[in-house]
């Protein structure tokens, strides 16, 4: 039954200031405010379509930004021809590389500062910072700003992924769209969380990966109404992608040595579950030294253009080091091409792996501190490879036999790696499994994520991405638990303790027919249900309100909720009208009348609910 069947004409109420000034008794009301417009799930799948299409064509056009950015920082040549996933001959400008980075920075810190500050750093943190506590809204400029301020970070060689970025702008443009067209927060988020699933489902051709990236770290509830929308703009944004620029995975992965001759190989086993306890230390690393470096990179006493000019210095410095060393820049920009070499079986020597590791921990962190636009995805799945690698070239110098290969563990290295990092260890494996598409990596993958997670949370509870909010006050929840408490029946959690009093009656015979703190109150009139009283702290003479009428004083802020509703039925259509106040009726047939009021739901019971399920 429609709540629209209470009383329809607003009730006059004093303000809980006025209340109080008068010094008796504090009574609430409220006000019916319009919450935005809510389409219907057709509608909103069709949105989701476009935000996959406008995903793909943005991961399209940042890929080439990219790649003119980096042939004119690197070459001096107009050109978008450039492979990320091979190396690239040195630049001709020799030791004055190192002030490629530094120039790209100073750009990107006067585009952020300028124009939208949400575009410094990795962005994810920003994007559930606005989920969280600013409605879903993500403004319009910051898909701009972060494209070309990220753009110039990768390809000037700043230690960064180019997967935070897209995610950053696919869920602006998802939630600019929504916003646009007016609708409710719960949708408006749906949209945001499908751009970003939508945009690294297209980064990494894995529409998978996109999905569960935006149920794990952004959706703050997973339904039909905000799957399915998701699930749409990833699968779109990815076809888009290939159509547009092939249906190649992000590394070329040959088929992965697998011992055939037993079922389950012990020692593989065993060797994943090193990997995953080494990753969880590693990410653990990962997650305090970005903070550490963020925090003291904010307290030099110099202006932000000076500390980029520190940060990336030291960055491109590493780069051109590991140019004299090993013969190329490896730590700069996104490093797919020392990625796909390790997979390629290239880099296996175990002194070159962990020098590589060390070397991206550090610029990856430098970089974002200083300054840089830029994701931290990639960075990860750098890092999990090489060190990953060195442990499955230990392996193989210890079990000579057991058929272990250093590509194989550096794929189950960057599973690892990232879900330690990021928490989201479903988005892991499946990415990878996603990227080898070689089932036989399922098993030890699960054991190295599972492990890797374990232990990070052990050392630090907060992750990569919530860690950088909650140093700053900024709390994103991290744990989200099934609300099964929502599909309890109303009848189990409604307060039974209710009198239904008539509108004529003063407010001082109220007050003696009732408990103040336990009885909840409902206003009649005649055969009509009129409204409710919230009657709180009585505060000293209650003469002066003791004269008043009930009916003076209801508030018809409720709904109507029946016998057979779920406390999600109520909470829904709360949420629709702006409601906290649901009266319970038994059956379901023409206009409530007092007499089959059973219970009331105000936000005491709700907040019971919730106290109960997580708690109870």
């Amino acid at each position: 039954m429609s709540s629209d069947n209470a009383a329809s004409s607003p009730v006059k109420s004093p303000t809980g200031q006025q209340a109080a000034e008068s010094g008796e008794v504090a009574i609430q009301t409220e006000e019916e405010v319009s919450p935005g417009r809510e389409v219907s799930m057709p509608v909103l799948s069709l949105l989701a379509f476009i935000v996959g299409i406008v995903a793909a064509l943005g991961a399209l056009a940042f890929r080439y930004l990219i790649s003119l950015i980096y042939n004119i920082a690197f070459y001096q040549e107009f050109s978008f021809d450039y492979d990320p996933n091979s190396f690239g001959p040195p630049s001709t400008l020799g030791p004055a590389i190192i002030a490629v980075p530094v120039i790209g920075g100073l750009i990107v810190v006067w585009l952020v500062r300028k124009f939208a500050p949400e575009a410094k750093g990795h962005g994810v943190p920003e994007v559930m910072y606005a989920i969280y506590h600013k409605d879903g809204n993500v403004r319009g400029i910051v898909a701009l700003v972060k494209s070309f301020a990220s753009a110039l970070s990768i390809g000037t060689g700043a230690s960064v992924g180019r997967e935070g970025p897209i995610i950053q702008i696919g869920s602006s443009f998802g939630s600019t769209f929504a916003r646009r067209l007016g609708l409710i927060r719960a949708q408006k988020i749906t949209l945001l969380s499908a751009g970003a699933g939508a945009g690294i489902a297209a980064t990494f051709n894995t529409p998978l990966g996109g999905v569960l990236f935006a149920s794990e770290v952004l959706l703050p509830e997973i339904s039909a109404r905000s799957f399915l929308p998701v699930v749409i703009a990833t699968a779109t944004s990815t076809y888009g992608f290939r159509w547009m620029a092939g249906a190649d995975s992000a590394f070329a992965v040959h088929q992965l040595a697998f011992p055939v001759f037993e079922t389950v190989n012990f020692i593989e086993i065993v060797l994943a579950a090193v990997t995953g306890l080494v990753m969880g230390v590693a990410a653990y690393a990962f997650v305090k030294l970005l903070a550490s470096a963020e925090d003291w990179f904010e307290g030099l006493p110099m202006n932000a253009y000076w500390q980029n000019v520190v940060g990336m210095t030291a960055v491109g410095a590493m780069g051109y080091l590991f140019l004299l060393g090993a013969g190329q820049y490896h730590v700069l920009s996104v490093g797919y091409s020392s990625i796909q070499n390790i997979l390629d079986g290239g880099n296996t020597a175990i002194v070159l792996l962990l020098a590589l590791f060390v070397g991206k921990l550090l610029a990856t962190t430098i970089s974002l501190a200083s300054g840089a636009s830029g994701g931290i995805f990639s960075p990860s799945l750098f890092m999990g490879a090489t060190l990953g690698g060195a442990i499955g070239a230990i392996g193989m110098g210890i079990f000579p036999d057991a058929d272990i290969s250093v590509p194989t563990f550096a794929m189950i290295g960057m599973g690892a790696m990232v879900g330690g990092a990021t928490s989201a260890a479903m988005t892991a494996i499946v990415m990878i499994f996603e990227m080898t598409r070689d089932y036989n990596i399922i098993v030890p993958l699960v054991v190295a994520v599972a492990l890797s997670i374990g232990l990070r949370r052990a050392l630090v509870t907060s992750d990569i991405y919530t860690i950088k909010l909650r140093n700053r006050g900024r709390l994103i929840p991290t744990d989200r638990t099934t609300n099964m408490f929502l599909i309890q029946p109303v009848t189990e959690i409604m307060n039974r303790n209710f009198k239904v009093l008539p509108a004529a009656m003063k407010v001082g015979e109220a007050l003696e027919e009732i408990e103040v703190h336990e009885t909840k109150v409902i206003v009649s009139d005649d055969q009509r249900i009129a409204g409710f009283v919230r009657f709180g702290t009585l505060r000293h003479d209650a003469s002066r309100l003791a004269k008043e009428t009930l009916g003076s004083l209801s508030s018809n802020a409720f709904i109507i909720a029946t016998e057979r509703s779920t406390l999600n039925d109520v909470i829904t259509r709360m949420n629709r009208r702006d409601r906290s106040y649901a009266i319970v009726i038994k059956g379901n047939r023409g206009v409530p009348r007092p007499d089959e009021i059973v219970g009331i739901i105000d936000r005491e019971e709700v907040a019971q609910a919730v106290i109960k399920n997580h708690y109870g």
